[in-house]
């Protein structure tokens, strides 16, 4: 896991290696770096498989220059097949001969997390891996730079400028959607993507998508247990083969037990870390995690933070995310990566995933059954109805959404509606403005032979919620702690086997995550398996409220003039209350990032 760096076209020496020097958290082990008059091509290592200097990059062969951050967990066996001269022991050597033997399509031959710069002569390649796991920004001026961060690309920027799309697309899904980000002029690959820089001119194209799988080419229950459980397995073995030491989070669920069930079926009992909050011990599983790691026979460590951890940590983390990211989870996320570096650890295994995948979320099964009331016959007057009766409440857009034939869901991460960003914002909101943030996933859904609406839930979740809400959390506050994450549920084999199934597999008996819990039924104990979700909840907003630190928004709005001070006012006095607290985190982290970037 690494950082990578590049410049193509006339740049500052002193400027470019400052710039990667903002990136040494997520590789300190080696830097590289290969330059020109005309391109400066660096690397930033954190060691993780074969620890020889020979795989210290960027790697060249020939007119090849690699740089690459991720894992290649299958480049043992791609290695077999691949008629190339190799002097090392790691994975991104078989990128090279890969690249060699099949062109731009070896990224197809690939499973891993990974984003790659590979330049071939005067032709620069940039990869994100298929479900998002790594990121990779850009930005094309008179030179094209491009990052594993965006901190080490804003000093090449002019200007620091609020992006209006990063916005808008912020406040209604949570995070900025590709290809935009906050930074005008900086923008991200989206999971599945790849870009060329050639000439000076740049493409964009997408080698992977979900929808290409056949749908409901399994529809036997059992059937799919059991290929179910193979894939899993397999994917969680991978993921253990590492030259360090390997922790895991656990909480009291299904997703991290699974994870440690299995890794101990291979051998490997991993230390485990909970988190706990002082005083607030309904927020936390340490209670839940103690008995499952109690179950599966391994050590489990709780990480107990305090208010003022919390609070002291709120600026680093906000730092460290280098755009609003509406999470309030990755604050207490940052502080046990922190206790876990100390601890010595350089993986960790983690759960992301399964709740899109298997649809874990309650609100999948409230979703559909809102969605049979588009086949009512007789709703004009409802339609009317909603039309002229305006409640706050997200329930009430649903509703209205459906009676009105317009796409009900826009992922789990929707957070301020249409209508309640244009109550709350100056400028005007259209009705259904959200929707063209979704409009090329919609599209592709629309186009594929997948009809059901649980797998656009999947879909959807998975490219936008997954990928660019708790995925970049989850990059971001590790590699600040040089951890590397690796996240099983994410294989994109497994993934793609799910979406092969008939998804009436994963509702059609009304409980959430069906088919995990089904497959699990040998290995774990009712208690984990019938445990009530919490979620990574903690008490966030208390600890803001308690510390007066919601003055930033009505300040930073009186300068800003973006929102009306009336409504502000009242989601503020709402969230003091319990009431739309994931609104007022968003508000106080951009209200943070735009005091810091813009005025």
């Amino acid at each position: 896991m690494c950082a990578i760096f590049g410049i193509l076209g006339r740049y500052n020496e002193q400027q470019a290696k400052k710039a990667l020097a903002l990136l040494i958290h997520r590789g300190r082990d080696f830097c590289g770096v290969v330059q020109d008059e005309n391109f400066f091509f660096a690397h930033q290592r954190l060691t993780i498989t074969d620890s020889s200097p020979a795989s210290n990059q960027p790697l060249r062969y020939k007119n090849i220059l690699l740089s690459f951050n991720g894992e290649i967990y299958n480049f043992k066996e791609l290695k077999k097949e691949l008629n190339f001269d190799f002097k090392t022991d790691g994975d991104g050597e078989v990128i090279i001969a890969s690249y060699l033997k099949w062109g731009v399509d070896f990224v197809k031959h690939l499973r891993g997390m990974f984003a790659i710069a590979l330049k071939d002569g005067d032709t620069l390649y940039l990869f994100r891996d298929r479900l998002g796991k790594k990121p990779i920004f850009y930005h094309h001026s008179s030179s094209f730079i491009f990052a594993s961060e965006i901190k080490a690309i804003v000093p090449f920027l002019k200007q620091k400028k609020l992006n209006y799309d990063a916005f808008f697309s912020y406040m209604s899904f949570l995070a900025p959607i590709p290809p935009f980000t906050f930074f005008d002029g900086i923008k991200k690959l989206a999971s599945g993507e790849y870009l060329i820089y050639k000439d000076n001119k740049t493409e964009v194209k997408r080698y992977f998508d979900l929808l290409d799988t056949k749908s409901n080419f399994i529809v036997d229950r059992d059937e799919a247990i059991s290929l179910l459980e193979d894939k899993l397995k397999e994917s969680i073995y991978l993921r253990l083969d590492t030259d360090v030491e390997i922790a895991s989070l656990l909480s009291g669920g299904i997703d991290s037990a699974t994870i440690n069930y299995f890794s101990s079926l291979y051998g490997k009992k991993l230390q485990t870390y909970t988190l706990g909050y002082d005083g607030y011990s309904k927020y936390d599983e340490t209670e839940e995690a103690k008995d499952t790691a109690k179950f599966l026979g391994i050590k489990n460590k709780e990480v107990v933070i305090t208010k003022d951890d919390f609070l002291d940590a709120s600026d680093k983390v906000l730092n460290t995310l280098d755009e609003p990211l509406n999470d309030p989870a990755s604050v207490p996320l940052y502080l046990l990566f922190e206790e876990i570096k100390k601890d010595g650890y350089r993986v960790v295994l983690s759960g992301e995933g399964s709740d899109e995948l298997f649809l874990g979320y309650r609100q999948y099964f409230e979703y559909l059954d809102i969605e049979t009331l588009a086949s009512l016959k007789n709703k004009g007057w409802l339609k009317n109805y909603f039309r002229s009766n305006f409640s706050n409440k997200r329930e009430w857009e649903h509703y209205k959404r459906i009676f009105e034939n317009t796409t009900l869901f826009r992922t789990s991460g929707e957070c301020f509606s249409d209508l309640q960003q244009n109550n709350l914002l100056k400028r005007n909101v259209k009705d259904n403005n959200s929707l063209k943030y979704l409009k090329p996933y919609l599209e592709r859904f629309e186009n594929s032979k997948h009809t059901d609406k649980a797998t656009w839930y999947s879909y959807i979740d998975l490219n936008l919620f997954q990928a660019e809400h708790f995925l970049t959390k989850l990059d971001r506050v590790s590699m600040a702690h040089s951890i590397e994450s690796r996240t099983p549920f994410l294989d994109h084999e497994l993934v793609s086997l799910v979406f092969s199934m008939d998804s009436k597999l994963k509702y059609k008996d009304g409980i959430t995550k069906s088919l995990l819990k089904q497959l699990m039924k040998p290995y774990l104990n009712d208690k984990i398996l019938k445990r009530k979700k919490k979620g990574f909840s903690n008490p966030y907003m208390e600890y803001l409220v308690d510390a007066n630190k919601l003055q930033i928004i009505i300040d930073v709005n009186n300068e800003t003039g973006l929102f009306k001070k009336d409504e502000l006012q009242n989601y503020i006095d709402g969230a003091k209350k319990g009431a739309f607290k994931q609104h007022i985190w968003g508000l106080y982290v951009l209200s943070v990032w735009l005091k810091k970037n813009i005025l």
